[in-house]
């Protein structure tokens, strides 16, 4: 039987390739389970370009395209068919968007072909076979499947920074223990006149974070709030206000860090909005780094946040042991101390907003908190598993009032932090 999905994500990036061509546009997508194969077909609207590689633990099938329109609704979710247990799709960076395929077993890409459309049709079609194969022989072809790529045409490129591309080679390996990573970045810049603050919109792009139970995404709604904080701020004239992203696109976790540390930022706020397994639970919670996490429930949050890379399509398998400097380093035990001042001032405003968890000031060790020089806090706004609390996100009216909360704590912490300065 065959399936149509629809997409989940919409990319509004106009990149250097997108303003050389009009974006494609995909129509449908649909996954067919046959009998020796599991068959996706991308229907667009004209021939592109694409790229394809697989990744293990988890098993991985990604394929990048030129940046393209998907004209589907959110909130739509696809049942999925065969060996194929997930199916994600949004921008991937300026220029690329990126499909990623996750596979309840190895998977061979058995062939990729862009088909011309039938007579009678206007549409071409990306259609990709897969089929079972052992462990040894995916890890095997892991670098073989790009060469299936239609006739081997390089995607449009975006260099990433050096930044970025260090980040990317200490990337935890989620299949293994936890690590931190083993360089120290360049020094902030020079203090300017107002206070800069960083706003990071969780998730984004091919990861959508946590769906809520009225189909809502956590990167939809991370991103509205950022814009109301950004807002806020900056109509009170003290601060610098910069967003990790500004629009539906995927940024690495640790470039988001690499953001904040290049501005010279005096303070980051990470913002996401989990689920939970109990329907019941609801209320906000403010975390803090600590290697050690305050709670279970912490510590597999702390995983699951960890994870965006590799939910993305990233190749986690080369990274470093060495634990270095991270939690020993002089100067993160003091931006220790000024992020639990600060999450302190956030969990008493917040009380006065909307419900809070018990205890919720919480510690572990979140990948986005851990720039040694900059104090952070990573905020969840609310369980979106919980009706209650998915409401009350999707409402404007009440994510002004969290981004009035929020200005308040900011307000106040600098406050104390000028006064400290006087002394």
């Amino acid at each position: 039987s065959i399936l149509f999905l629809h997409s989940l994500f919409f990319g509004f990036a106009i990149s250097a390739y997108a303003q050389s061509a009009p974006m494609a546009l995909v129509h449908d997508v649909r996954v067919g389970q046959h009998p020796q194969h599991t068959r996706l077909v991308i229907e667009l609207d004209k021939k592109v370009d694409f790229k394809v590689l697989t990744l293990a633990d988890p098993y991985r099938i990604v394929i990048d395209f030129p940046e393209l329109s998907w004209q589907f609704p959110e909130d739509y979710s696809p049942k999925l068919y065969g060996d194929i247990s997930a199916f994600r799709y949004g921008l991937f960076r300026a220029g690329t968007s990126r499909v990623v395929l996750d596979a309840a077993k190895p998977l061979y890409v058995k062939s990729t072909m862009m088909l011309a459309p039938k007579a009678g049709t206007k549409n071409w079609r990306f259609v990709m076979d897969l089929a079972p194969t052992s462990r040894a022989d995916f890890v095997n072809n892991i670098s073989k499947a790009s060469d299936l790529a239609a006739e081997n045409t390089p995607l449009p490129s975006v260099v990433p920074t050096p930044e970025v591309t260090q980040e990317i080679a200490n990337v935890t390996s989620f299949s293994r223990q936890a690590r931190v990573p083993a360089f120290l970045p360049p020094e902030k810049p020079l203090k300017k006149t107002k206070h800069t603050v960083v706003i990071d919109a969780g998730h984004g792009g091919v990861d959508p974070g946590a769906k809520g139970v009225s189909g809502a995404y956590e990167k939809h709604i991370t991103l509205a709030i950022a814009q109301e904080v950004k807002s806020a701020l900056e109509k009170t004239g003290r601060y610098n206000v910069i967003l990790t992203r500004d629009r539906d696109i995927f940024i690495p976790l640790r470039e988001r860090t690499a953001i904040a540390r290049r501005a010279g930022a005096d303070l980051f706020i990470s913002l996401h909005a989990d689920t939970f397994h109990d329907k019941d639970v609801r209320g906000a919670s403010v975390y803090t780094l600590s290697e050690r996490a305050s709670s279970k429930e912490a510590q597999a949050l702390a995983e699951r946040e960890n994870k965006a890379d590799l939910i993305a399509g990233f190749d986690l398998t080369e990274t470093t042991d060495d634990l270095s400097f991270i939690l020993l380093d002089m100067a993160q035990r003091d931006t220790k101390n000024q992020s639990s001042r600060f999450a302190e001032n956030l969990v008493k405003d917040f009380s006065g907003v909307t419900k809070v968890l018990r205890n919720p000031h919480r510690f572990a060790g979140f990948a986005v908190l851990k720039a040694p020089d900059v104090p952070a806090v990573l905020i969840e706004l609310g369980f979106l598993s919980n009706k209650h609390d998915e409401r009350l996100l999707r409402d404007k009216k009440h994510r002004s009032k969290v981004a009035s909360s929020i200005k308040n704590s900011i307000n106040l912490y600098f406050n104390q932090v000028e006064e400290a300065n006087r002394l």
